[in-house]
């Protein structure tokens, strides 16, 4: 049975402490003047940033408020969707009152339908065609409505 490693990572073997010092600070060098370099790069932007930020912030505060009045009148819950809400309510408000009045109209009816011989003998009349004894009904025939002349056979 043999047990073998493969791909063994190489261990770096320090030789001394002020070697792995030294090269600490040779690296620590080279970063600070990477850092440096950066630094001269970035300079001229970050000055004309700094110059402008006024600017900056005066656009960034234009655009969210572009967007609020934006949201504010046509989002989800926006003016023109709060006015379309408010004129169904007021059109409900009125199929409500209007139901309402034709609530009691028929209740009513219904009261004096079952009070009143008068209003029952009108209903008889009315709608079932009953007479007393010794009248007569007169019923008058449904009007006739002329035909309509076809116009189409005088085009060519």
């Amino acid at each position: 049975m043999g047990f073998r490693l493969k791909n063994l990572p190489k261990i770096r073997i320090v030789s001394s402490r002020e070697d792995g010092l030294h090269r600490l600070i040779d690296r620590a060098r080279r970063t600070e003047a990477w850092a440096d370099g950066m630094i001269e790069k970035l300079r001229p932007t970050c000055t004309m940033l700094y110059g402008i930020r006024r600017h900056l912030a005066t656009g960034a505060v234009v655009i969210v408020t572009a967007w609020l009045f934006v949201h504010v009148m046509f989002g989800m819950n926006g003016m023109v969707v709060y006015r379309q809400k408010k004129a169904e309510f007021q059109s409900l408000q009125e199929q409500i009152k209007d139901l309402k009045q034709e609530n009691v109209r028929y209740t009513e009816q219904i009261h004096s339908l079952r009070t009143d011989p008068k209003a029952i003998e009108k209903e008889a009349r009315e709608q079932l065609h009953y007479a007393r004894p010794g009248e007569v009904i007169y019923v008058s025939p449904a009007p006739v409505v002329p035909p309509v002349p076809n116009r189409r056979s005088a085009k060519k």
